[in-house]
């Protein structure tokens, strides 16, 4: 077929954002509630509104496009306003952990060449110790928050509100020239090493928004509980996933379970994202706390499968657990453990170990395989073949910033290389077994390290686990657990180890125990290089 004359125009084709879904939303459901926090309530109408402005004072204070402009604020709806914002005024935001230490926080600010800084007041010693030495000039915006009181940041030399005061609401943006443009930086939280800055691109925010609906099903004006940190992958991309559903925007400052559960309550919450502490959390309150939640509450959980008492618990409070797994470069969640309609009915504990599996792609995600990291080659569909987890498509970083060598090394092959170490079985769905670095090998058996923390998991006094190698005279490694309990919960480490004989292999059972509260990256991730710096420790003691 000869298409000569058929080419790409302004009337066929336009580059994909996600600006286009709050545009929609305040066009056709303006008067809907787009923002719940505290006092606060703005529709959809009101939150354009603000966006222009913003967009537009930026501008006006010099921002250009490709700029990068940085937040340390909580889930406040500022947070919400800025992921539409920022890129209307052609610039990338960068969604600052607030966790992080002010030496990290400097880096970033240096390493993006950040042009603004919005802080909220909780923020603000973090922020002034972070801009001393900082050879990034900076405009500190003080963003207040009537809820927490506080004092601004020294360094702050306008208000958000005056800022937004100085915009105009009829502004239009600055045109979407590419749909490969940057929108956002996000830094990876690296247990070791400086943290790489991964860039996002318009048609892969949009494209995993979408693809958000597409796994959950997402009806209209769904009501969203920010329980995820919107720094984290910018929320996973619900920010503009919410948008284009003109769904309602929950907002907290922290996780609190007796907080988010009254919430839940009070304003019929249908959907929240979390980590499986969040839900643990949840499912470990009062029941007095869940008593007045009627309805079905729809949850995403990423990181460590859930385990089967979980979802049992979850399931008798009303709630739905959908299982996803991803990273920071493929946006957050890129593949999904979707359910069959021939799981129903089955028993609990199956069901829970069919629901353990990382899954498939994303619907709009191109690709994602278990590879012979050597070869490159899929590894057989049995579910007992070790390879590595590789993505592709449309939902991948553009690549890390001012970092072509890890650029290029985490693309090798035509694929984005984890580093995560999984199976596939047969009907395709793959089950993350560790990363690399994280397999215990006891003499000879390679045993999983996840494996062992899920069965720990199961155990009703158990918050989280995480199991290291510990070195052994005889048998090479061994698994070695550190426990952190629920609050006011109490186990042996015989307890324990009786406990993981039911489910374990003799050779999985952890050999020592340690309590107390685990440590973790800005992410919540468990720093397992901490803990086998410990294991390392004892052991030369032992010796």
């Amino acid at each position: 077929m000869d298409t000569t004359g058929l080419e790409r125009n302004a009337a066929n084709h336009a580059p994909l954002t996600p600006l286009v879904f709050i545009r929609r939303a305040a066009e056709v459901h303006g008067d809907r509630t787009a923002i719940v926090y505290g006092n606060v309530r703005r529709n959809w109408r009101e939150t354009w509104a603000r966006v222009r402005r913003l967009a537009s004072a930026l501008r006006r204070r010099g921002i250009e496009p490709g700029d990068t402009v940085a937040a340390l604020l909580p889930n406040t709806p500022e947070m919400i306003e800025l992921h539409f914002a920022v890129p209307l005024a052609g610039a990338v935001l960068n969604a600052l952990n607030t966790r992080l230490d002010a030496n990290s926080i400097r880096y970033m600010l240096e390493h993006a060449e950040a042009r603004v800084l919005l802080v909220d007041r909780e923020f603000a010693p973090l922020a002034d110790e972070a801009i001393r030495g900082c050879g990034q000039s900076l405009l500190v915006v003080d963003v207040a928050d009537a809820s927490f009181g506080g004092e601004p940041a020294a360094s702050a030399t306008v208000d958000y509100e005056t800022l937004l005061a100085d915009g105009n609401e009829r502004f239009d943006g600055v045109p979407i020239a590419d749909e490969w443009d940057a929108i956002c930086l996000n830094y990876t939280s690296g247990t070791t090493g400086r943290p790489k800055g991964v860039v996002y691109h318009h048609r892969g925010a949009y494209l995993n928004a979408v693809s958000n609906i597409l796994e959950w099903d997402l009806p209209r004006h769904p009501v969203y509980l920010w329980t995820l940190p919107l720094f984290h992958c910018n929320g996973w991309c619900f920010p503009w996933t919410i948008a284009a559903r003109a769904g309602v925007n929950v907002c907290m400052r922290r996780v609190d379970a007796e907080k988010a559960l009254a919430l839940i309550a009070e304003h019929r919450v249908t959907h929240y994202c979390g980590a499986p502490i969040v839900h643990k959390l949840l499912a470990s309150a009062p029941a007095s706390c869940r008593a007045h939640i009627s309805h079905r509450v729809h949850a995403m959980v990423a990181g460590a499968a859930p385990p089967a008492a979980l979802l049992a618990e979850m399931s008798r409070m009303g709630f739905e657990l959908r299982h996803v797994y991803g990273l920071t470069e493929v946006y957050g969640p890129a593949a999904v453990c979707e359910p069959q309609l021939e799981w129903d009915g089955l028993d609990p504990d199956e069901l829970a170990r069919l629901n353990a599996r990382q899954g498939v792609r994303y619907h709009l995600q191109d690709a994602v395989d278990v590879v012979d990291p050597e070869t490159m080659a899929p590894v057989p569909a049995d579910g007992e073949t070790i390879g590595e987890v590789v993505f592709r498509g449309n939902i991948v970083m553009k690549g890390y910033l001012k970092n072509p060598g890890a650029t290029a090394d985490a693309f090798a092959g035509g694929w984005f290389r984890t580093g995560d170490l999984a199976v596939k079985h047969p009907d395709g769905y793959l089950k993350v077994k560790d990363r690399s670095k994280d397999i215990i090998i006891s003499g000879g058996e390679n045993i999983s390290s996840i494996e062992v923390e899920d069965v720990l998991s199961l155990h009703p006094a158990v918050l989280m686990a995480a199991v290291v190698a510990c070195p052994d005279a005889h048998w090479g490694e061994t698994p070695g657990a550190f426990v952190e309990l629920l609050p006011g919960a109490s186990v042996s480490a015989e307890e324990l180890r009786d406990h993981c004989r039911l489910h374990l292999a003799g050779f999985k059972l952890p050999r020592r125990f340690e309590f107390g509260e685990l440590p973790k990256t800005s992410t919540g991730k468990v720093q397992k290089t901490v803990l086998r710096e410990k294991i390392k420790a004892v052991h030369a003691i032992d010796v």
